[in-house]
């Protein structure tokens, strides 16, 4: 964790520089950013969260030590060097298992930590806002901070048996919705100092209480809320002057910057101001696998506008019938039946992100690809349906291969957020 920490380190001497936090478990995403950062020489920050990747599996099936391997692979057909790959695990705590007994739920929390811990992931989010089976609603914030608390002591073990960095920790209770806001959303309320000041105090107090004075100063981060949100078809952008109050706070602390989460879509511009006001952890996640879902669907209709060329895939049609199908990872955010199809192609929450490893979706996508590998694409398609890219060619900095294609269209969402933490 020492490139963060001297991210962090610069960052509190003045200098507005960040780092940007990947949380997918797209290979294609992953792919994209490792190829992207390669170029570079800062560290690249991936994380996944307790319902992707956990000891049960989770959504993708995979462990934390899968997870790892699943990403180091990708790592190495990328060529990027696995030195400056950075592991974090996000919402560490019961949100996966909050309909269970409160005393269920943190046991599998504590097993949660110590699997991600032992598995290599240094930055961990304690996230134990959630009121879980028999508790009040909301927590009382004494008693997030013990669970934050007792999480942090797992870690601390884990790390001491199995060697290693030290682990680093992201706290606070305050923290939105992963992967975006409901439907409608109109007002998104920024998180106070005084709320801010309370959190520090709260878990400082807790960690000192369970004998961990010695993780106190590897706190490097708080999650709050700096106005910014997104939910199916609307951006909440980021407005300094509604944070003032909140970055004044934060730069007298010594020790301590804000982790924003809910990022995407945000501006060029959103990006930068947040860095310099102190967000200086930037999550971002659905963007990266919406622009996959843009140039996908760009390559899917390039296919069937090619000449003499019969479509193998009808990549569009086999993901939306497979999203209907199987409605489990969509259901609950898409709730307006009126926009439905729009909903389920186009959606800023992008529920379809769950359904590409489907193997139907795969086999589309498959066949999609290799059927633009085997001719050369008109480029009057190419500035039709992807004209980012096709001025890229035209400039020499892109090749026209459907696979650079690809991944540069996935990059274009990223870049942003290189640009605006100075790397």
């Amino acid at each position: 964790m020492k490139p963060l920490l001297d991210i962090i380190g610069r960052h509190k001497h003045g200098q507005p520089v960040g780092v940007y936090s990947l949380c997918s478990a797209n290979p294609w995403v992953l792919e994209a950013a490792m190829r992207e950062a390669k170029a570079g020489s800062s560290p690249l920050l991936i994380e996944a969260t307790c319902n992707q990747v956990n000891q049960f599996g989770g959504y993708t099936g995979l462990t934390p030590a899968d997870f790892r391997r699943f990403v180091e692979d990708i790592g190495h057909r990328a060529g990027f060097p696995l030195k400056r790959l950075l592991l974090g695990g996000d919402h560490l705590g019961p949100s996966a298992w909050q309909k269970e007994p409160v005393t269920v739920a943190m046991a599998r929390s504590d097993e949660l930590v110590a699997q991600y811990v032992a598995a290599g992931f240094r930055k961990i989010h304690l996230d134990c806002s959630m009121s879980c089976g028999g508790d009040p609603a909301p927590l009382p914030e004494i008693e997030v901070a013990a669970r934050a608390a007792r999480l942090c002591a797992v870690a601390e073990r884990a790390s001491q048996q199995h060697g290693g960095e030290s682990p680093v920790y992201v706290i606070g209770t305050e923290v939105p919705t992963p992967g975006g806001g409901a439907d409608n959303l109109e007002h998104v309320a920024v998180t106070t100092p005084e709320s801010v000041e309370a959190t520090i105090a709260a878990h400082r107090r807790a960690f000192t209480e369970a004998g961990l004075a010695a993780a106190l100063p590897r706190i490097i981060a708080l999650v709050v809320q700096p106005g910014v949100e997104f939910d199916n078809h609307k951006v909440v952008d980021y407005r300094p002057e509604k944070a003032r109050d909140l970055s004044e706070f934060i730069a007298r602390d010594p020790q301590l910057v804000f982790e924003a989460h809910s990022t995407d879509y945000q501006t060029p511009e959103n990006l930068r101001a947040l860095v310099r006001d102190h967000f200086a952890i930037l999550k971002v996640g659905p963007a990266a696998t919406f622009a996959l879902r843009e140039t996908l669907w760009a390559l899917d209709a390039i296919e069937r506008e090619l000449p003499g060329v019969v479509p193998h895939a009808d990549l569009r049609e086999v993901a939306l019938r497979t999203m209907r199908a199987d409605p489990k990872y969509w259901r609950g955010h898409y709730r307006d039946s009126a926009n439905e199809s729009l909903d389920l192609a186009y959606s800023l929450s992008d529920r379809i992100r769950y359904y590409w490893p489907h193997p139907d979706v795969q086999l589309a996508c498959t066949a999609l690809l290799g059927n633009l590998r085997n001719r050369p694409l008109p480029m009057t398609l190419v500035s039709q349906y992807l004209p980012r890219q096709y001025a890229a060619i035209r400039a020499g900095q892109l090749d026209a291969a459907v696979d650079a294609l690809l991944g540069d269209g996935i990059a274009s969402a990223l870049r942003p957020y290189i640009r605006a933490c100075g790397q």
